[in-house]
């Protein structure tokens, strides 16, 4: 997959996404907020006022989901944004498949054929486009075949329906097996994948993400300010008040979270900015990352996540997030930095030195 030279300062500063020519905005407009019918997010008017305060500082790229608010996020981004072709047409509009969408129907989600082909002509009619530009599986579907997953994706990008495919949380090893198949029968590829990342949530540092970045897919992380909890509004004194979806007895209200809000309201004050905005750079910035999500229920919040594509962290100020948000790996990865004198013999490769494994033969003569 392509890695970006310089990060991005702006929203009309786009960046390819995975091993693919599609071009999109290095923040993309998360559109889960859409519609009111979780019982929290945005009336159709704000979320209107949303979509174009994102396209007229430069956005392209919006993503959504069949299941979002009951699959009325997707009606008003139709009834906004696709009813003017000019306008859907410079877009990258992105929605996912997998819920199911009618009780009691047990073909109205999953992974199989039959899902994908009704659920992609729901989402269709809903944002009342003729394609959809990125097709998300939303999450694993354990009772289908990947090849008839696959196969499925590319018969939708063959007959125009779809651009381009990616998955959603979905482990590294399933994804894999997914870019192999594409390759070897000449499916389309998948060219991006979805998953949470932050810096409360980093155990996709160890599989997803060296995955995503071998096998050519663009990595659009969910959820970086985790939840709100990132936005420094909650400290050891600043408790979650009631009618917030941040509730006191959430368990990532921990005090590794605490210490690293601490550091991010240090940063943001070094820096004239908003601990948001430093989470968010911190994001944007980590290796493998093309686009991050990011989601709004009120204009202001929206403009305020904008900037942090102008916020420009130092090495010393992003060693101490690393530090403070720093977790223990899972294995192999725990393992494998011990093995690295024992393969590599003692020498430096590729910059990575070396000691001699005592274990090993020292000379000729210890050889058997």
């Amino acid at each position: 997959m392509t890695d970006h030279a310089s990060p991005p300062t702006s929203l009309d500063r786009y960046v390819t996404l995975g091993n693919s020519g599609l071009r999109v905005s290095p923040f993309c407009l998360g559109a889960m907020t859409f519609g009111t019918e979780w019982g929290w997010g945005s009336d159709v008017e704000l979320s209107r006022k949303v979509m174009d305060t994102y396209i007229d500082a430069g956005g392209n790229f919006i993503d959504t989901a069949n299941m979002y608010t009951k699959g009325h996020s997707e009606v008003i981004m139709g009834e906004h944004l696709c009813a003017a072709p000019a306008k859907r047409d410079r877009l990258v509009i992105a929605t996912k498949f997998m819920s199911g969408m009618h009780q009691g129907d047990p073909n109205s989600g999953g992974a199989g054929r039959k899902a994908i082909v009704g659920a992609c002509e729901e989402s269709l009619r809903r944002l009342q486009t003729d394609y959809i530009d990125l097709y998300w599986m939303h999450f694993w579907d354990h009772h289908t075949p990947m090849e008839e997953t696959m196969r499925a994706f590319d018969e939708l990008v063959q007959v125009g329906k779809i651009r381009y495919v990616g998955f959603s949380d979905t482990p590294a090893w399933k994804c894999a097996q997914a870019q192999m198949l594409a390759r070897f029968k000449g499916y389309e590829p998948l060219c991006a994948l979805q998953i949470e990342y932050s810096l409360i949530e980093r155990t996709v540092e160890d599989e997803l993400i060296p995955m995503a970045r071998e096998m050519g897919m663009g990595v659009t992380p969910w959820s970086p300010l985790k939840g709100g909890i990132l936005t420094g509004k909650f400290t050891r004194d600043t408790r979650p008040q009631e009618g917030t979806r941040v509730k006191e007895d959430n368990p990532n209200l921990n005090e590794r979270s605490y210490a690293i809000i601490d550091e991010l309201v240090a940063i943001a004050g070094e820096l004239g900015s908003t601990p948001a905005k430093v989470a968010l750079a911190w994001v944007q910035g980590r290796d493998g990352v093309a686009s991050t999500i990011i989601g709004a229920s009120k204009l202001h919040q929206l403009k305020d996540n904008l900037g942090a594509l102008q916020v420009e962290l130092s090495a010393e100020q992003l060693a101490r997030l690393d530090e403070v948000s720093k977790r223990e790996p899972i294995f192999p990865q725990k393992f494998l930095p011990f093995t690295r004198g024992i393969f590599q013999a003692g020498t430096t490769i590729n910059g990575e030195p070396s000691e001699a494994w005592p274990m090993a033969p020292q000379n000729d003569e210890e050889r058997w």
